[in-house]
């Protein structure tokens, strides 16, 4: 379904992806409610939109119901780093869950399509590599990062017992590693970690030996594959993993930070933390068969424009 002028709901619209997001839909024209509690998310990030017209701003927690009229739904909301995820563990559940259950009521009543923000932490520490939509995997229930990984799982669970019951249109897009400008600084990231600490001559801490992969897509891939996957009819439904295959190890991005922005840092090694993964690698066969997607810009240049927007950020 392609829509123009249309009212769209991005919640976790003021976080790092969403304020992506809500650009690339005003730039193609539509009006855009965006909802957050400012949790983790930062007004900062939509100063540029003040004025605009087609853009409008809510505060307001996805744990209490939303009464809008809108015509699509992205569903971004819920802290996505370690840090903050694990600062509030039962909120981070109630926000996945709770959420999913609000924001699906919302779509049912409104007859629309709507979009999940589910992450490749579903598939927790991954037996199969790289991973396909089509693997169950293999997640701590009980662990510190369960309340994200866990959380995220039911909200798939909710999302297509809403399609199967409800045969509501839905869409569910895995999300791995992205990064990118409007990152948060001291979300414990690693992109954005390893480039603060080297940016401040600081030391740069690698958890392990530094051997476990990532796979990094920078931000504008990622939101054109969100775009694309809602633009999709209704029978591509998900879920459908979101990410750059290209993998690299953490000590290998270390290197790579370290080369660009220069400096002294040295590499100190920490324990890795519980139930960290040691590869995360996206399949994303799906992606190309179904969006007619794949990531465009690769890891040297979504660096050099990242370490640029964490320059002038910091102001060094």
């Amino acid at each position: 379904m392609k829509f123009g002028r249309r009212r769209v709901l991005v919640t976790g619209g003021a976080g790092f992806l969403g304020s992506h997001l809500i650009d690339r839909l005003l730039a193609r024209g539509d009006e855009v409610l965006c909802v957050d509690n400012l949790f983790t998310g930062d007004k900062s990030n939509l100063d540029h939109l003040a004025g605009n017209p087609l853009f409008e701003f809510m505060r307001h927690d996805v744990c209490f119901p939303l009464f809008v009229e809108v015509d699509a739904i992205f569903n971004l909301a819920c802290p996505a780093s370690p840090i903050h995820y694990q600062h509030d563990p039962v909120q981070t559940t109630k926000t996945s869950v709770h959420g999913a259950i609000n924001m699906l009521g919302l779509a049912k009543r409104l007859k629309v399509p709507i979009f999940q923000a589910s992450t490749s932490e579903v598939y927790g520490d991954p037996t199969m590599h790289p991973q396909q939509e089509s693997y169950w995997g293999n997640v701590n229930p009980i662990g510190i990062r369960s309340c994200y990984d866990e959380g995220k799982r039911c909200a798939e669970t909710l999302f297509f017992d809403y399609h199967r019951q409800h045969q509501l249109d839905i869409k569910v897009a895995r999300i791995f590693n992205t990064y990118g400008p409007r990152m948060h600084a001291s979300d414990g990231r690693v992109v954005s970690n390893f480039i603060v600490q080297a940016l401040h001559g600081e030391e740069i801490t690698i958890y392990g030996d530094g051997s476990q992969t990532r796979s990094f897509c920078y931000v504008d891939d990622l939101i054109s594959a969100f775009v694309a996957f809602m633009d999709a009819g209704p029978e591509v439904h998900g879920p459908i993993n979101i990410g750059n295959p290209a993998e690299f190890t953490i000590l290998e991005l270390a290197e790579k930070i370290l080369s660009k922005v220069g400096g002294s840092s040295k590499l100190v090694r920490q324990p890795l933390p519980q139930d960290d993964p040691l590869q995360r690698q996206p399949d994303i066969g799906r992606a190309k068969a179904q969006l007619g997607w794949e990531p465009a810009v690769d890891l040297d240049e979504g660096l050099d424009r990242t370490i640029a927007y964490f320059r002038k950020k910091l102001d060094i």
